[in-house]
């Protein structure tokens, strides 16, 4: 038996793959197959893009696959949420999509964009946010290049961004947050009712949340007196508490913890002053909380 599982074509792509690779699966994806090989011998993977993920999990093509939450929800279709993969193809945040307006416009407002044109990829999302404030748009699809079409061809956008710099560069002034959205691991209600697939999706889900979990933090371990232990768990932020082990001299103590890898040069020389010793930094493939 196999799972079948759609990885995101486009923009997402690459960062999935990678994602993919710290969790433990090798995907080898090359430019003219939308059949990418992996190194575990119980999934077969395919090449979807984002827009069109939901749909081909829903009608039982794929077993599980990786979208966005926004085209989820654009989609409107019925699938299973396995899990939230808080990653996108610049950084390791949520992305936005955001109603935009030339700099130099009037408008300051959604209010202001009553009886206006608005340019858009998310078309369902974007008409039941002006719907819902009661102001009339005529909201249109756009095939791409969103940011150049204000003022000539619409009044405003609602576009993605994970950080405004491109709508900036576009001279493009975000005036509201329309929708949230964060890549997620979504499954066929059917596949999800099977033992076998939904262990296997889940076993998925695990291991990715764990190489996610794990960005940007590293291990310490190290020595101390237990004497000084209180003073050096003083310094240690944990995901919990430290784990402290027992040596062989029972004067002394190990300490390991994770700690954020930006914090890791503050709080090295913190332990040293607090008489730890042996201190070791190392990093981290998986967090699994």
């Amino acid at each position: 038996m196999k799972l079948r599982l759609g990885i995101p074509k486009g923009s997402l792509q690459d960062a999935t793959v990678q994602l993919f690779a710290r969790a433990g699966f090798n995907i080898y994806a090359n430019g003219r197959s939308y059949f990418p090989g992996t190194d575990d011998p119980e999934v077969e993977c395919m090449l979807i893009r984002a827009q069109e993920m939901a749909r081909y999990v829903e009608h039982g093509v794929l077993d599980a696959g990786l979208t966005g939450r926004d085209w989820v929800i654009e989609s409107g279709l019925d699938v299973e949420t396995v899990a939230d993969l808080i990653y996108a193809k610049q950084s390791r945040g949520k992305v936005r999509w955001v109603l935009a307006v030339p700099e130099d416009s009037p408008f300051r407002r959604a209010q202001d964009l009553d009886g206006r044109i608005i340019a858009t990829e998310l078309v369902s999302v974007t008409k039941n946010y002006f719907a819902s404030r009661g102001i009339n748009v005529t909201v249109e699809f756009s095939w791409g290049a969103t940011e150049v079409k204000p003022p000539t061809l619409a009044d405003a956008i609602v576009e993605v961004t994970e950080t405004g710099s491109s709508l900036r560069a576009s001279r493009l002034r975000i005036i509201e947050t329309v929708l949230e959205s964060n890549t997620e691991l979504i499954a066929n209600r059917s596949a999800w009712q099977e033992e076998w697939k939904r262990q296997k999706i889940q076993n998925i889900a695990l291991m990715l949340c764990g190489a996610i979990a794990a960005q940007g933090r590293v291990g310490l371990m190290l020595n101390v007196q237990t004497r000084d232990l209180d003073a050096v768990l003083a310094v240690l932020p944990a995901l919990k508490r430290p784990t402290v082990a027992a040596l062989s001299d029972p004067e002394w103590v190990a300490v390991n913890t994770i700690i954020e890898e930006s914090t890791a040069r503050e709080v090295i020389p913190r332990l040293k002053a607090a008489n730890a010793q042996g201190i070791v930094e190392y990093p981290l493939n998986k967090v699994v909380i």
